[in-house]
């Protein structure tokens, strides 16, 4: 579903008619993890998780922390529930044989920068990666999941709208209480400006400051085009504002739900409709995946990664580099 308006504006009526349900729906988490006692595997397990429903950055923060990893030299692999995708698992993710159907959009993103596994049992998939031999394993997502035992948990918010209305799903976009969650989180992550004072939440633990920055090939050319613009992701409007950032002319937004699997004679008639408007058609990279192959020539799309701050990158230092006496490192036998 898209995210509903109301979530992000001081809570109203609505809100209001719906916070029994919200109160409702984090009783039952905060049960589920103070019942559950987590399990270990064989190697650490990094969690990039968010206190909202959607549309933070958890997935280009895993793909910069796998990077960084790698960089150390740690056989990193990628697990994941595969949001949207029919498959249960534990699945290794074949990008030349799954499609967003079988795993999630995610999953063929993330199996683009390392090994990833799709697993609805979260315990389950990091002992399949570990015996596949995973140094050190970066969950995206499951925060909410108390089974796998998290060596160091990270919060991401955006620093734009921050946790909303303050309220629990359906209320508002919050998942769980924003004090719970932090409480079991070792840092927090902010993306873009902090607008909403999230850093003074962190109650002393370490912030990572970095922003969303669009890939300089992919961008070239696109500064005074007219685009139509279309996204499915959880909050669309983000990937609009950094166009228009760019100095292009957004003639058209279509935003579509997160996740949503595009059918090719909508694709056919937004490249059509593009045509007519003298407008480049383009997208987001989570969505690109999503697009009919034999169309997604025709898009441009235009991929994120996060550039941290240089206090962030010194503090993702000190957070990942206690992890590396634990974790095997690349090329080391399995």
């Amino acid at each position: 579903m898209k995210t509903p308006a109301f979530w992000y504006r001081p809570p109203g009526l609505v809100s209001a008619l719906l916070a029994p349900l919200g109160a409702l729906y984090g009783l039952a988490g905060r049960r589920r993890i103070a019942g559950t006692v987590p399990r270990r595997v064989g190697a650490p397990v990094v969690c990039v998780g968010n206190l909202v429903a959607g549309g933070a950055g958890k997935t280009p923060v895993g793909l910069a922390l796998i990077a960084a990893l790698r960089e150390r030299g740690v056989r990193v692999h990628a697990l994941t529930r595969g949001h949207g995708g029919r498959q249960a698992g534990p699945l290794p993710v074949d990008p030349a044989r799954h499609t967003p159907a079988d795993v999630g959009d995610e999953a063929l993103l993330l199996a683009e920068a390392a090994p990833c596994w799709v697993a609805r049992d979260r315990v389950a998939g990091a002992g399949r990666a570990v015996a596949a031999g995973a140094g050190i394993i970066v969950m995206d997502d499951g925060f909410q999941n108390p089974a796998l035992h998290k060596d160091l948990a990270l919060i991401v918010a955006d620093g734009a709208v921050g946790f909303g209305n303050g309220r629990l799903v359906p209320a508002g976009p919050l998942r769980e209480r924003v004090a719970d969650g932090l409480a079991r989180a070792d840092a927090l992550v902010i993306l873009g400006e902090d607008r909403h004072g999230l850093a003074a939440l962190a109650g002393g633990r370490p912030v990572l400051h970095g922003w969303l920055e669009p890939d300089p090939q992919a961008a070239a050319g696109l500064a005074g085009r007219e685009l139509l613009a279309f996204a499915g992701i959880g909050r669309p409007e983000k990937f609009f504002a950094t166009l228009e950032a760019l100095g292009a002319r957004v003639a058209e937004r279509v935003a579509f739900a997160d996740h949503h699997p595009y059918r090719p004679a909508e694709v056919a008639a937004l490249i059509d409709r593009a045509a007519a408007l003298g407008a480049l058609p383009v997208t987001t990279a989570k969505d690109a995946v999503r697009l009919p192959p034999d169309l997604r020539g025709q898009v441009r799309v235009l991929p994120v990664s996060v550039r941290w701050a240089p206090d962030g990158a010194e503090a993702l230092a000190a957070l990942l580099d206690p992890l590396l006496l634990k974790g095997k490192p690349d090329g080391e036998a399995a």
